[in-house]
């Protein structure tokens, strides 16, 4: 992967949100530890734990992982989440501190996708804790433009729906159509497939998109 200033700016947001996330994490509690995420089957630990596999598990580890689970990357990942889980569950808040300037990125993505990674699920964290972790308005900006395409086309398999998507709590809008409206991180939980943040959305796009995953979900 290249590297240019505009990577450069990016990784350090990257690193800046490891540690703001770290410190959240560092204040909580036992009992807030084991609370289910919006992250189905998988509890605070364990999204803090995936967060930090990448950070600390060799590629070539993982590839073991990979080759266990006959090249299913979903389970790899899940076996690699409760390694590190067991091994390092009181230590997640430090390790994502210690590497957070670490600049990884996903095969076939940037920077980006690690960005997005990050601050969403730092939101499926702290909103079943009904705790505040602020994200930089810039920064939720270019996460957003990052998974919504220009079209404004919902993510998800099927026929093509375009939506206008437009944050209330934020200056920005992306796409034409049906408007689907919420706060930005609500959009980037409905964004990146997460169903129960559909009931915190409006708009006739949002009526859409819900009716489109019903109709998937079905099929």
């Amino acid at each position: 992967m290249s590297r240019n200033p505009d990577n450069d700016a990016i990784f350090a947001e990257i690193s800046d949100e490891r540690c703001s996330l770290a410190r959240t994490l560092d204040a909580l509690t036992p009992d807030q530890w084991d609370t289910p995420s919006l992250c189905e089957a998988w509890t605070v630990r364990d999204v803090a734990a995936h967060l930090v596999v990448p950070l600390i598990v060799p590629l070539w580890q993982f590839g073991l992982a990979m080759a266990r689970t006959r090249g299913n990357f979903d389970r790899a990942n899940e076996l690699m989440t409760q390694r590190v889980r067991r091994k390092h569950g009181d230590e997640l808040p430090a390790l994502l501190t210690a590497h957070a300037d670490k600049k990884f990125t996903p095969p076939g993505h940037g920077p980006l996708a690690p960005l997005s990674d990050v601050i969403v699920h730092g939101l499926d964290v702290c909103r079943p804790l009904g705790i505040e972790h602020h994200v930089p308005d810039h920064r939720m900006i270019t996460m957003l433009d990052f998974l919504v395409p220009a079209s404004g086309a919902a993510p998800f398999k099927g026929p093509e729906l375009r939506l206008q998507w437009r944050a209330t709590d934020l200056d920005w809008s992306r796409g034409e159509g049906p408007l689907i409206e919420g706060s930005a991180g609500t959009l980037a939980l409905v964004l990146t497939g997460r169903s129960s943040a559909l009931a915190d959305v409006t708009g006739p796009g949002a009526e859409q998109l819900a009716r489109a995953r019903a109709n998937r979900r079905r099929a």
